[in-house]
């Protein structure tokens, strides 16, 4: 990466990343710039064909600097299992991206119990899970995590109470586990997207009444900047928070939002 006409090392090269959620939106995202940085990438997901498929698209990097672990967050053996593969690929782990979630929306009264739960057991314990399985690995590296969370984990939003309720758990879980690993020198932060153009905020536009163009600008019409976000403008900064550049950071929680929560 370049800036200013200057080479930025961001120290990534020889990495092992795990990233939950890597096969598509925000993970996947992350998931290609981590390859460009010259890291080697375990990507986590359900569907071992959507990892293939992953896989497929990043072809222009190396094979043996990726592959994919069909594993469900929610349940701990699995993510037991993905860090002990992801350290038996790639020689131990440095990174973990907890990229893996669940949207909906709805008036909390017509919500179902499973579609509850599954919001909180995907972005919370799946979140929770998988750090757990992987600090014991990224102490012995002086890792880092870097969790996903949102602008709806710091401010509620309209018939999203318990996606908030999900990523305000996050955000608070990265703030606390921040301070319990810092002595171990394991950083741990959050970045907070607004809504980003992935293959969730698609079926978000498709569900509306309103033409995918009249229903992307009634999106981006609440952002100062007019526009929502890139994957790729995510991804960059999860890179730069995992890396050395980033190495006094930690506890914090990155609103990447065109402005909302300002």
């Amino acid at each position: 990466m370049t800036m200013g006409g200057s080479f930025l090392d961001f120290g990534l090269g020889g990495k092992s990343v795990l990233i939950s959620g890597g096969t598509s939106g925000i993970g996947f995202a992350a998931a290609r710039e981590f390859l460009a940085e010259h890291a080697s990438v375990t990507l986590l997901g359900r569907q071992e064909s959507r990892g293939a498929q992953a896989i497929d698209r990043l072809a222009e990097f190396p094979k043996q600097r990726m592959r994919f672990i069909a594993a469900d967050v929610r349940n701990e053996e699995d993510c037991r299992r993905a860090v002990k593969a992801a350290c038996d690929c790639f020689g131990g782990l440095d990174i973990l991206i907890n990229s893996a979630g669940i949207y909906a929306e709805g008036a909390l009264t017509d919500m179902k119990e499973a579609k509850l739960r599954a919001i909180l057991e995907t972005n919370v314990m799946g979140t929770i899970l998988l750090s757990k399985a992987a600090i014991h690995e990224l102490i012995k590296r002086k890792g880092t995590i870097v969790n996903i969370a949102s602008d709806a984990g710091l401010h509620g939003n309209y018939f999203a109470s318990v996606y908030c309720a999900s990523k305000g758990a996050v955000v608070l879980f990265t703030r606390a586990l921040a301070l319990e690993l810092a002595a171990k020198k394991v950083r741990v932060n959050a970045v907070a997207p607004g809504d980003i153009l992935t293959e969730m905020t698609e079926e978000q536009l498709s569900a509306s009444s309103l033409s995918h163009e009249e229903a992307l600008r009634e999106m981006a019409s609440v952002y100062p900047l007019s526009r929502i976000g890139k994957a790729k403008e995510v991804a960059d900064l999860i890179v730069f928070l995992a890396s050395s550049r980033a190495a006094f950071i930690t506890g914090s929680v990155y609103a990447i939002d065109g402005g909302l929560t300002a």
